[in-house]
């Protein structure tokens, strides 16, 4: 159990993951997905998390499992082409995880995602919680054209959702 892990969810207020991400980030992120998409033919979802529950960090519950978790919850794996990308903040943590549908296999590598996330979470580092996210879309979406042409369907929301 990492208990400064454990202090900054227990004081990380849903209010705050609110106040970097307002109604006008929210409305930014979502042009971008939008945007994105017409020039490919994968599936962008955003989840912003505050924080995890007690119970979760006292079974040591990563910030990748609960990507995994929300990847499914939100149906992301539920495409046609098996295409659907996550893109999940862990607010408390600045923690960025891409969770990729299996139609990427071998396509993109774990290290591509990887990169995105780290950028996204440098960006964070300086301030710049919307500009992050905005910038990890337009960076997947980049990964998605090179295999994923695009195409005239919308099969996920583009409206980031707040855990």
């Amino acid at each position: 159990m990492n208990f400064a892990r454990l202090t900054r969810h227990i004081f990380m207020p849903k209010r705050s993951l609110r106040r970097a991400f307002d109604d006008a980030a929210l409305s930014a992120i979502e042009q971008a997905i939008t945007d994105t998409e017409r020039t490919h033919g994968g599936e962008i979802r955003v989840a912003l998390e505050a924080s995890l529950d007690p119970g979760e960090l006292f079974s040591d519950l990563s910030p990748r499992q609960r990507a995994l978790q929300a990847f499914t919850q939100l149906g992301v794996w539920d495409t046609e082409l098996n295409n659907g990308v996550l893109i999940y903040v862990l607010w408390a943590d600045r923690d960025v995880e891409i969770v990729a549908d299996r139609g990427f296999n071998g396509r993109v590598s774990s290290q591509q995602w990887a990169e995105v996330c780290q950028r996204m979470e440098q960006l964070f580092s300086q301030g710049q919680a919307a500009p992050a996210v905005v910038s990890g879309i337009k960076a997947a979406g980049g990964l998605i054209s090179r295999h994923f042409p695009a195409v005239d369907r919308n099969e996920l929301p583009d409206r980031p959702v707040l855990l």
